[in-house]
């Protein structure tokens, strides 16, 4: 029998292995690292979970979908969406996620949890929570998150696992560590507020350059892009 030759990377595995070994020594290992694979290759991803990652996020639909079918023998990858959700793409990214990261508004959370059913789905959902003014980001103010637990709670086919929040840029490190505090302490009031069906035990806030921060004021899911798979190309 003729052994078919083993397909080449086209990145550099061993530095994408190395930075997530530096992040791990630097990091509590009860706090998970997801790879932001957005624009990074099915090889990226393949590079990074050969060094033990399983958490995985795409902000387009799309983009992902060809990646997913590459990698269908990593059964175990978990995908994330963590770019905007429009409306029309909520079915396909249902069936192509579990986790749904940047549910930003109460609409959405209902059109999310009335598809689930329809499809028979039960995907975790983390809520989207601006804690200062942006206009680049999107999400609950902390008002309106509030205002919106009472139907959130009424969503029984989808799981809302938790908060995630993106940080304006700019802010130097006592007002990302204050803000990133401020999320903490939000979930702990929503935990103890007596709600059945909401159960926000993840904390995903911190990314390439702010994650030490954010896993000093509480963080359990940090997301790293560019710090694991920059230049990480072979030439």
């Amino acid at each position: 029998m003729v052994s078919m030759p083993l397909p080449t990377s086209s990145v550099n595995e061993p530095l994408i292995h190395s930075r997530i070994q530096t992040v791990r020594e630097r990091i509590p290992a009860h706090v998970e690292i997801m790879a932001v694979s957005k624009g990074y290759s099915a090889d990226h991803i393949r590079a990074a979970y050969q060094a033990g990652i399983r958490h995985f996020g795409e902000s387009r639909v799309q983009e992902a979908r060809q990646k997913q079918a590459e990698l269908q023998d990593l059964s175990d990858i978990i995908w994330h969406l963590i770019g905007h959700l429009q409306t029309n793409k909520v079915k396909p990214a249902l069936k192509q996620f579990a986790w749904i990261d940047s549910v930003d508004s109460l609409r959405l959370a209902k059109l999310l949890n009335q598809k689930a059913w329809e499809l028979q789905l039960s995907p975790k959902l983390c809520l989207q929570v601006k804690l200062a003014p942006d206009p680049n980001k999107s999400g609950w103010s902390i008002a309106e998150l509030l205002q919106s637990l009472p139907q959130l709670d009424q969503l029984l086919q989808v799981q809302i696992s938790g908060l995630m929040t993106i940080l304006p840029l700019g802010l130097d490190s006592e007002a990302a560590l204050e803000l990133f505090r401020k999320l903490v302490e939000l979930a702990d009031h929503i935990q103890r507020s007596g709600y059945e069906h909401l159960n926000l035990q993840t904390l995903s806030m911190g990314m390439s350059d702010d994650y030490p921060l954010a896993v000093e004021a509480g963080s359990n899911l940090i997301r790293l892009g560019r710090s694991l798979f920059a230049d990480a190309d072979l030439k």
